[in-house]
């Protein structure tokens, strides 16, 4: 089947977050937000079928999370990524977020060392200080090509016997690094040696372009499972965000009944009928829709990589091996954060994402999402294209 990712719906009073924050966060309401990690694509055709024919039957009390669910979920894992988790693994989650908070909570005490690999998502840092722990920053090392790798040297300078935790991001937002099985190997060497746990973020696993391949850190070997927590979900591949449904694999006992713990205390339930429904279906229907997604993101790329060469004295990025979020370098510009922040907003008229948020390490950098329809797209490359025509 052929899917159109040429328009997508109009989100305009739809209560998309996105667009309802215009005005809050940009002062202005008319720009197209390129922010926040969802799609501008409209959600595949055969999870709305999905969804229609549960609403079907009228009652909508409380209900489990299917078993049938997880092992659509487990199939994918082992088809797709290579490794293999058992139902009684896996447990709901609302967020990935969430279950960073209760990973925090269930493997440290206040006062102890939490790894955080900057510049990354800002849950990440911002969760380890509301929890009255210590960020060990680990910054990654940006070499001369602007490519990220780990800073093992670093690293092993600052563990101590109060590192307790380290939360790895893999597939890398923002950079678009995906990890290299030899990385990921280094790092897990690391923490076995220093009896540190691993939450792996895997959330962007199945948004990878060929040639590159996700590694799930916990399939490194029984030693280095024994050692990982894993956050998966169909939330940004199918854009099934607003269902609050993800999922955290736990293959280790041990591990598993610490988090169980923390996550029983907090009530994290079952999730929802409709998020249960549009999972199962995205990850039983959903190899073809995944595959054109991607050959269309990889149309979206082309277009801001022609931006980039043709302002290359301005504006700069690596091509990101994963996700659907490009990391920007916007330092030849010669702006402040403010500045820069102010030329996307009322030059180009774009809502980004100021690379600053992601730590000290992003400044002079803007993330911009570009997992959007094809006319969006082009509107907004169109509109970047003038705006940095007019930078002297």
């Amino acid at each position: 089947m052929k899917y159109d990712f040429f328009v997508s719906s109009n989100r305009e009073g739809t209560n998309a977050e996105k667009y309802v924050l215009r005005e809050k966060l940009f002062g202005r309401s008319d720009l197209i937000p390129m922010w926040v990690a969802d799609m501008d694509i409209d959600t595949p055709p055969f999870i709305i079928e999905a969804l229609k024919k549960r609403l079907e039957h009228p009652n909508f009390g409380y209900e489990e999370a299917p078993s049938s669910m997880y092992k659509a979920q487990i199939k994918w894992m082992k088809k797709h990524h290579g490794i293999s988790f058992e139902e009684k693994d896996m447990l709901y989650s609302h967020s990935v977020v969430a279950s960073i908070n209760a990973a925090i909570e269930a493997f440290s005490g206040e006062g102890d060392k939490i790894i955080v690999q900057t510049p990354v998502y800002p849950p990440f840092f911002k969760s380890v200080v509301r929890h009255n722990r210590k960020v060990l920053f680990n910054p990654l090392k940006r070499e001369e090509d602007g490519m990220y790798v780990f800073d093992l040297d670093d690293l092993l300078s600052k563990i101590d016997k109060d590192t307790k935790l380290l939360l790895l991001c893999s597939p890398h937002n923002p950079v678009g690094r995906v990890w290299k099985r030899e990385e990921l190997e280094k790092i897990a060497q690391i923490c076995l040696k220093h009896n540190i746990v691993v939450f792996s973020d895997e959330i962007h696993s199945d948004l990878v372009y060929a040639p590159n391949k996700h590694i799930p850190f916990a399939s490194l070997g029984e030693d280095v499972r024994n050692i990982t927590l894993t956050a998966l979900g169909a939330g940004k591949s199918f854009n099934l965000a607003g269902f609050a449904i993800s999922t955290v694999a736990i293959s280790n006992e041990n591990l598993r009944e610490k988090f169980k713990k923390v996550y029983d205390n907090i009530h994290f339930a079952q999730g929802t009928i409709l998020g249960h429904t549009a999972t199962q279906s995205a990850y039983s229907e959903g190899e073809e829709w995944l595959g054109e997604l991607k050959t269309h993101l990889m149309k979206n790329i082309s277009l801001l990589s022609d931006i980039c060469k043709k302002y290359n004295d301005k504006i700069s990025f690596i091509v990101p091996e994963g996700t659907y979020l490009a990391w920007l370098d916007c330092s030849k510009m010669g702006f402040s954060d403010k500045e820069l922040r102010d030329f996307f907003v009322n030059k180009a008229g774009l809502g980004l994402s100021s690379g600053i948020s992601f730590s000290k390490e992003g400044s002079g950098f803007m993330r911009l999402n570009f997992a959007v329809s094809a006319q969006i797209m082009k509107k907004a490359m169109k509109q970047l294209d003038e705006a940095l025509g007019e930078v002297l």
